[in-house]
């Protein structure tokens, strides 16, 4: 029930996964809502069911009432998962309580101080069998982080790659104000020298803003605050760039013939942050796997999260993090 077109694009998402995959999906949240849309779209039933959910938290609402709205369709879902009746978690919902209802019912990974929310997003490729997809983190479950929270954030982001990707040795970048390892204050400095002591991870270093649509770095490790003003500044490079092209467009002839011979350029930086490509991004650190949809899914983004959230269930994601995180230094 959460999202900026719920339930109506999330609804058509999950049925349209329904008939194209072999995933099995429980819709949480208004039933006869949700039966009313069911209607009006083809989807497998065997592959689809719902599970009642009397209350809701909206996109504005205060996180925190997910401990009042026990029977709100976020809580009822993260606790399907936490009961062993689900295997993972996918909402388009109120981010901050997504992570707050996830805190409270999913157990940390042993040794884990804060979970993570990372983001995944289109850029360069610059090395053979990269992954067009990077992932950042944190962007937003931890404002301020400790130099050894920024290691677990590494390992944690190093072993979803390393599974999601399919890439044996991700590249892991230290999101800094420049590439000297003396850079950033004391709990960069501190970061950047235990992450060069960890044999699990595959270091390449300080990386800069403008890495950050590169493929120097296949993870790329950051505080909450700074990871989160990177990802709303790439959106809004990409939305704004969308709407000086159309007003161009709509102006004069001479530029709509300059837009054309721009458009292969303009259309790469759309896709730097078209989040129905990938669907989701993963919510790290605990024992069970949570797929967080941007606000704004349609049922492109959101049968796309099924598939992640499903792959990352096959692939033994948290398993994965569990036991690089038992080798960390």
């Amino acid at each position: 029930m959460g999202g900026d077109a719920a339930p109506d694009e999330i609804v058509r998402g999950a049925a349209l996964a329904s008939t194209a995959t072999d995933i099995e999906t429980m819709l949480v949240g208004d039933e006869a809502r949700i039966q009313a849309i069911l209607d009006q779209v083809a989807y497998n039933p065997e592959n689809l069911s719902i599970v009642p959910a009397t209350d809701v938290i909206g996109m504005g609402d205060d996180p925190r009432l997910v401990r009042e709205r026990k029977h709100s369709s976020l809580v009822l879902a993260v606790r399907a998962a936490a009961d062993g009746r689900a295997d993972a978690v996918v909402s388009a919902g109120n981010t901050g309580a997504c992570i707050l209802a996830a805190a409270d019912q999913f157990a940390l990974l042993p040794g884990i101080r804060r979970a993570a929310l990372a983001s995944v997003y289109p850029r360069q490729v610059e090395h053979e069998g990269q992954d067009r997809l990077a992932l950042l983190l944190d962007v937003g479950a931890t404002v301020r982080c400790e130099a050894e929270e920024l290691v677990q954030l590494a390992i944690m982001g190093s072993a979803y790659a390393r599974r999601i990707s399919k890439v044996p040795e991700p590249r892991v970048g230290l999101l800094n104000m420049g590439s000297e390892e003396s850079k950033g204050g004391a709990v960069l400095v501190d970061a950047h020298a235990r992450l060069r002591r960890q044999p699990a991870i595959r270091f390449v270093g300080n990386v800069e803003g403008n890495d950050l649509v590169r493929g120097k770095a296949d993870v790329i490790v950051c505080e909450g605050l700074v990871g989160n003003v990177a990802l709303k500044l790439l959106e809004g490079i990409s939305e704004t760039l969308g709407e000086l092209a159309r007003a161009a467009a709509e102006q004069r002839l001479v530029w709509r013939v300059g837009l054309r011979l721009l458009s292969q350029g303009v259309e790469r930086v759309q896709a730097l942050t078209d989040y129905t490509q990938y669907g989701g991004s993963p919510i790290l650190g605990f024992e069970h796997l949570f797929i967080k949809c941007h606000g704004r899914s349609n049922a492109r983004a959101i049968v796309n999260a099924i598939k992640v959230a499903a792959k990352g269930v096959r692939d033994r994601v948290p398993t994965e993090m569990r036991e690089a995180l038992a080798r960390m230094r």
